[in-house]
C-alpha cells in the first residue's frame, strides 16, 4: 500500500514538472514575433555604413555603435519617429538570384526615415510610399543577407530585443532656456515611450519628444545633478540616479543603467 502511494505521488510530481515546462515553452514561443514580409534596398556610403545624422537625431552613427547595422524605415514602420532605436531581424527570401544561400539574417537598429516618392511607382523607386513596409539598409548590412548587385530584394522581418553593451547614454544639449537630451544605446525594446528628468532642486519633470530620440524640457537645470527615468514601449521603467554631476556641460555624454 505504501509503495503504491509513493509511486502515485512520484508520477504526480513528474506530471506537474512536465506541465510547468510545457507552459514555459509556450510562453517563450508566444513572445517571439512572427515573420512579416517587406522589401529592402541599401544606401551607398564610402565605408559601407550609414553615417548621416538621419531623422532619429543620433548624429554620427559610428560614435553610438549603430553605423554598420542601421536602417531607414518607411513611414508605416517609422511611426513618426517613435520606433527610433528599435531592433529588427531581417532575412532575404524568395529570390534565388539575389538572396544569399541559407537565408542568413542580420539585426538592425532603426536610425532614420525613408521618405516616400509618390512620383514613382511603389514597385520601382517609390519603395517607401505609404503603406509599403520597407528597409533602407546600410550597404554592409545588406551584403550580409543579399548580393550587392541586387536593386531591391524581398525580405522577412520581425522585432527583436536589442542587445547593447554598457548602459543608456544621455547626451546633453540646449541653452540656458532650453534643455535637451539625446538618449541612445537603449537595450530590450530599444523604443522609448516616455522620459522624465529630475534635478537636485526639482521633482520629476516629464520631458517632451522633440524629434527622434531627442527629449526636451524648458526648465533650467544647469548647476544641478541630473537623474533620468526612461520608459520603453513594453511599459518597463528604468531609473538612473545622478547620471550627470552638478557641473555637467552641453555636449557631454553620460552613461546610466541598462534594461
Amino acid at each position: 500500500m505504501g509503495g503504491t502511494l509513493q509511486a502515485t505521488l512520484l508520477y504526480l510530481v513528474l506530471y506537474l514538472v512536465l506541465l510547468h515546462i510545457c507552459r514555459c515553452s509556450n510562453i517563450a514561443v508566444s513572445q517571439d514575433e512572427e515573420w512579416k514580409t517587406a522589401t529592402a534596398t541599401y544606401s551607398k556610403e564610402t565605408d559601407g555604413s550609414i553615417i548621416t545624422e538621419g531623422a532619429c537625431g543620433y548624429g554620427d552613427l559610428h560614435k553610438i555603435s549603430y553605423g554598420k547595422h542601421s536602417a531607414g524605415l518607411s513611414g508605416i514602420l517609422f511611426n513618426k519617429g517613435s520606433t527610433c532605436g528599435a531592433c529588427y531581424e531581417l532575412r532575404c527570401v524568395d529570390h534565388i538570384l539575389w538572396c544569399l544561400q541559407g537565408s542568413p539574417s542580420v539585426t538592425l537598429t532603426a536610425t532614420d526615415f525613408c521618405p516616400p516618392n509618390y512620383g514613382l511607382s511603389k514597385d520601382y523607386g517609390g519603395w517607401c510610399n505609404f503603406p509599403k513596409e520597407h528597409f533602407e539598409m546600410s550597404e554592409a548590412a545588406f551584403a550580409e543577407i543579399a548580393r550587392r548587385k541586387a536593386d531591391i530584394v524581398p525580405v522577412q522581418y520581425r522585432r527583436v530585443k536589442c542587445e547593447r553593451s554598457g548602459g543608456l547614454r544621455f547626451m546633453m544639449s540646449g541653452s540656458s532656456h532650453f534643455y535637451q537630451v539625446l538618449i541612445t544605446n537603449v537595450g530590450s525594446d530599444g523604443e522609448i515611450l516616455a522620459v522624465k528628468v529630475k534635478g537636485s532642486r526639482t521633482g520629476w519633470i516629464p520631458m517632451a519628444r522633440n524629434w527622434g530620440q531627442n527629449w526636451q524640457s524648458n526648465v533650467n537645470l544647469k548647476g544641478q545633478p541630473l537623474s533620468f527615468e526612461v520608459t520603453i514601449s513594453s511599459g518597463r521603467t528604468l531609473t538612473s540616479y545622478i547620471v550627470a554631476p552638478a557641473n555637467w556641460q552641453f555636449g557631454q555624454t553620460f552613461e546610466g543603467k541598462q534594461f
